[in-house]
């Protein structure tokens, strides 16, 4: 079988070139788990710093050995669980670049696919959206009356997060995202309010203009920087989610970014930091609730795909330079053989 991994260690943002597609055997069916073929594997923004083992203590994988980490969707092939059988459709975080996975049963979760396309647990019912319904629903509590802003909106996690609040009832919702095309992808399919493009020149002004009786929630991505930015245009007592730092993600250090005590203090600002780890336990809560809003069209995503493991490596490059357009997915096989 086919297995993505590194060619060597990186101490950098990682580029196709530090990939290697190699031969491997196709590993046994361990004890209480399955074996699983991979149908679609999803390319996540935190896989870069997990790279150079700078991902929540999570080590790197060992060059031309180890899988490159990702979540997939794939099928069952062989089972020792008594509750998964030959032919049942499963979600792993744990499943790596590799055609075929060995997984414990704790790490494979069975998913019914008729609820929505397969692709779709990689990303919108996948991790992505799982962390934006957690952190819309589960800490910021969106409801009716709420002016949200998220960064990184053109993004899988950013993107869901505006849809979600609206669902809730938010008033308006304004993103930031990088480029005409990106901000077109954040009103036109996503419906936001107004997608401020950062790279325009006088987009801090824009900002404001879009946010004229200030925001009650903001969703952070990209820095802390930015959180403090979002903090000049808050009502009093609003709450942040402080969800990524992508910014630091291929620093030469950790992320030092300070924080300013007296804005937070003087707004009466509730931030929580968001880990989705946390709420891996109530995942089947969340589809249950986002399924329905992806048959009525209330929630929507954006895909960019790639064919084959061997075409992983240069959509995770553009991933890494923000030049992907919407959840950027390989898929490894067909659906059904």
């Amino acid at each position: 079988m086919k297995l993505g991994t590194l060619k060597h260690t990186v101490d950098h943002k990682p580029v196709a070139g530090d990939f290697a597609i190699i031969e491997a055997p196709v590993p046994a069916c361990p004890e209480n788990g399955v074996l699983v073929r991979t149908v679609h594997l999803s390319l996540d923004p935190y896989v870069g710093s997990r790279l150079r083992g700078r991902h929540m203590g999570e080590a790197a994988p060992e060059p031309m050995k180890g899988a490159i980490p990702g979540a997939i969707v794939g099928q069952v092939i062989e089972s020792r669980v008594p509750s998964l059988k030959e032919g049942d459709w499963v979600q792993s975080m744990e499943g790596g670049w590799q055609e075929v996975c060995a997984l414990t049963a704790e790490h494979v979760r069975k998913i019914d696919p008729s609820v929505a396309p397969l692709a779709a647990h990689a990303g919108v019912l996948g991790m992505p959206g799982l962390t934006a319904w957690s952190g819309i629903t589960q800490l910021a509590k969106v409801g009716a009356g709420d002016t949200v802003l998220v960064d990184a909106a053109a993004g899988p996690v950013g993107g869901t997060v505006g849809q979600i609040a609206r669902i809730k009832g938010a008033d308006r919702v304004v993103g930031i995202a990088g480029g005409p095309e990106k901000c077109a992808l954040v009103t036109d399919t996503y419906g936001f309010d107004a997608c401020i493009d950062y790279k325009a020149e006088g987009w801090k002004d824009r900002l404001a203009e879009a946010l004229p009786d200030g925001l009650s929630v903001f969703f952070e991505n990209v820095s802390a920087d930015m959180a403090m930015l979002a903090l000049t245009h808050a009502r009093i007592y609003a709450r942040g989610v402080l969800c990524g730092l992508v910014d630091a993600y291929h620093t030469e250090t950790q992320s030092q970014h300070p924080l300013n005590a007296g804005l937070i203090i003087g707004k009466r600002a509730q931030l929580s930091g968001l880990v989705v780890y946390d709420f891996y336990p109530r995942w089947d809560e969340y589809i249950a609730e986002a399924a329905p809003w992806i048959t009525s069209g209330q929630l929507k995503f954006a895909e960019d795909r790639a064919a084959g493991l061997e075409e992983a490596p240069a959509l995770f490059e553009r991933l890494m330079n923000g030049k992907n357009k919407g959840k950027a997915v390989v898929t490894v096989a067909p659906e059904s053989v």
